[in-house]
This record gives C-alpha cells, sequence and structure tokens, in this order.
C-alpha cells in the first residue's frame, strides 16, 4: 500500500498511474475535497478529465500508520509544516519528497527538511522532467528517484515503477534536488523573456547560462556534476524552460506582459529565487539570473530593466 500526501494535480497524478500496481491511499488536507474525489472518482479541481482507478482509496483528517513508503506531492514552502504536525506517523516511514525548491524559511531542500524534522525516516526524492497531466493520460515519462541509502533506493525504484513511468536512482540527494529547484528559478526568467518579445534566441541563451548557475552552485554545496547533466537538471530544465504548462514559466510570461496570476497557483521558483540568492551571496557566488528573477518577483526591477543588468555585464570567455 502507497500512501499518497498532498491531493493537488501532481499527487493526484501519481495516484492514477501507480495504482497500476496495486493499492494507493491518497491524502488530502481538505475534508471536503477528499470527499468529493472518494464520491465521485475525480479530481474536479485540478484533473477534472482523469478518472480514479477503483483501488486509490482518498482520506483525510489523521494520517494512517505503517512503513510502506509516503510520497509527499505538496508545495516545498508547506512541507515543514506538514512533516511536523503528522511527524509521528510519518516517523519510520520512507518519506518520498515530490516538491521542488528551497525552503525560504531555513535554506534547506526536501530530504534534509525530512532529514531535520522526522530523523528516524528514510527521506529521498522523485524529481525530473514532468507534467501532471503526461503522468496521469499513461504518456511515457522518466523521473530520478534519489535516495542516499541505496538499498533503499532499489527498494522505492522497484515500488514505483510502472509500465509508464521509468525511475533511475541516484544516490546524490542533494544535486537531484538542487536541479529541480533551480530550474524553476531559470523558468520563470525564460516565460519573462518569451512574454516580453525578446524571442527563442535570448531564451536558448539565458537556458544556457542559467544552465551553467545551476551548475556553480551544486559544485560549491558539494553536488555532483553528473547528477545535473541528467533527468533532474537539464532534462527537467528544458522541459519547464520551453512549455507553457510550466507554471513557473506562466509566471514569468505573466509579470513581463504586466498580467495577473492566479494566486491559488504554487509557484515555487519565486521563493526558490530568494533562498537561493541568499545561499549563493554567502558562499560569495557569482549568480547573475537568480538575482535578476529575484529582483523581478519582489517586484524592485521591471523585465526591461533586468534585462539590461544582464547584458551590460562585463564581457568574458564562457
Amino acid at each position: 500500500m502507497i500512501l499518497i500526501c498532498g491531493a493537488g494535480a501532481f499527487g493526484t497524478a501519481l495516484a492514477v498511474t501507480l495504482a497500476q500496481t496495486g493499492p494507493v491511499t491518497l491524502w488530502a488536507r481538505d475534508a471536503d475535497h477528499a470527499a468529493e474525489m472518494q464520491t465521485g472518482r475525480q479530481n474536479a479541481r485540478r484533473l477534472s478529465d482523469i478518472r480514479l482507478p477503483d483501488n486509490v482509496t482518498v482520506i483525510s483528517g489523521p494520517l494512517p500508520g505503517g512503513t510502506s513508503p509516503c510520497l509527499l506531492a505538496m508545495p516545498m514552502q508547506t512541507l515543514g509544516a506538514f512533516l511536523s504536525e503528522h511527524q509521528t506517523a510519518l516517523a519510520i516511514r520512507p518519506l518520498v519528497a515530490c516538491c521542488k525548491g528551497m525552503d525560504l524559511g531555513t535554506g534547506l531542500g526536501p530530504t534534509a527538511l525530512i532529514a531535520r524534522i522526522c530523523p528516524q525516516a528514510t527521506p529521498a526524492i522523485l524529481t525530473g522532467p514532468s507534467f501532471a497531466r503526461d503522468i496521469a493520460f499513461g504518456l511515457p515519462t522518466a523521473l530520478t528517484l534519489a535516495c542516499a541509502d541505496d538499498c533503499w533506493g532499489q527498494a522505492l525504484q522497484r515500488a514505483l515503477t510502472t509500465p509508464t513511468l521509468r525511475l533511475y536512482r541516484t544516490t546524490d540527494t542533494l544535486g537531484a534536488e538542487l536541479g529541480g529547484a533551480l530550474k524553476n528559478v531559470i523558468a520563470i526568467a525564460c516565460g519573462a523573456v518569451m512574454g516580453a518579445g525578446l524571442g527563442e534566441s535570448a531564451r536558448a541563451a539565458l537556458m544556457t547560462r542559467g544552465f551553467a548557475e545551476m551548475n556553480r552552485l551544486a559544485r560549491a554545496l558539494g553536488a555532483e556534476p553528473q547528477t545535473l547533466a541528467g533527468l533532474s537538471g537539464f532534462g527537467d530544465l528544458v522541459l519547464t524552460c520551453t512549455s507553457a504548462q510550466s507554471r513557473n514559466y506562466r509566471y514569468g510570461q505573466s509579470i513581463a506582459e504586466g498580467a495577473g496570476f492566479d494566486p491559488s497557483i504554487t509557484v515555487e521558483g519565486a521563493a526558490t529565487a530568494r533562498a537561493v540568492l541568499t545561499r549563493a551571496q554567502a558562499l560569495a557566488l557569482d549568480m547573475p539570473i537568480t538575482h535578476a528573477v529575484t529582483a523581478l518577483v519582489t517586484g524592485e526591477l521591471h523585465v526591461a530593466q533586468a534585462m539590461d543588468m544582464l547584458l551590460s555585464r562585463p564581457l568574458k570567455e564562457e
């Protein structure tokens, strides 16, 4: 029995695909939402055209105890509070974070936050290039599963692989979570570039220089460079920076166009940019795109000013 905490689009999509291999319990914070899904067999609020398989049970309230894997499909900025609230029920489970970002309060990534709050649990992260709708519709998707304990990593890889969801394993949890966090920052920048009509060439340049920034921070923090070159880094960067399905990309577009953005939609890159910039400054690292995105999301700069800031930097070797 797999437990998924978080009944948003991604948690629901994971429930649908994992139901191919066995029973799934999907936990929703909102009791009314859970009742709607259990009775109507769909998530009308997030994935209305997807039917929940019969072996998916939707619940709310106290979490069930146990030792089976628990997937944490919730926004990064709510993960710490959730872990603290349900610490007893989660204490001895393998906990697989399905969020991308850095906690604004602590500067920690998902696995480090799990280790701090639930020290007896086995932390892991599931990340990489994926959209909830693709997973829910059974379209082929490949993700990275990172777990420092490779024995647990192998067990989780077997438990969470489905006929349409292929998982690649690594023990580099830091690299995997940094790739997933940092690409959202670059996606906001790419959305702003396209929203401002600056063109495909500018976006390609921004993605390339953004990838260099991602690697710069990852190396400084001790991550393995090859992890960033894989699905959780480069793969996720390509997807998120080139598709309007990406919330972070659309958010960047909305900033450039001066349009409103639905506040109920989670944009992990906005908080992550601020957390990353603080971390980079403490390490004396030059991360100009992250700096520009932070200024955009806090309203300190407009897109034209941010582009001028980037383009006026001193010339240098690549």
